[in-house]
């Protein structure tokens, strides 16, 4: 996949997760800041990632998840 197309699957999950527009979906959207998504709303944002896109996500990288942009990066970089 390309980035874009995982940033489009990815701004889907996340519209349908936390009632955004698709409008508001940008590469700079922060999790916790933008969203106000607690620890449980991300654990379980990753989790949904894992599911869509296949990957497993190490807990201590999905730490370092804080922006879509840095979602997408790291989808990108993992693909089998």
């Amino acid at each position: 996949m390309t980035e874009q197309e995982i940033f489009n699957k990815m701004s889907e999950i996340i519209q349908d997760r936390f009632e955004v527009s698709a409008d508001k979906v940008t590469n700079d959207l922060n999790f916790q800041n933008d969203l106000d998504a607690d620890s449980i709303d991300i654990v379980e944002f990753v989790l949904e990632l894992e599911d869509v896109f296949g990957q497993e996500i190490p807990d201590e990288d999905a730490e370092n998840l804080k922006t879509v942009g840095d979602a997408v990066s790291y989808i990108s970089a993992h693909q089998n």
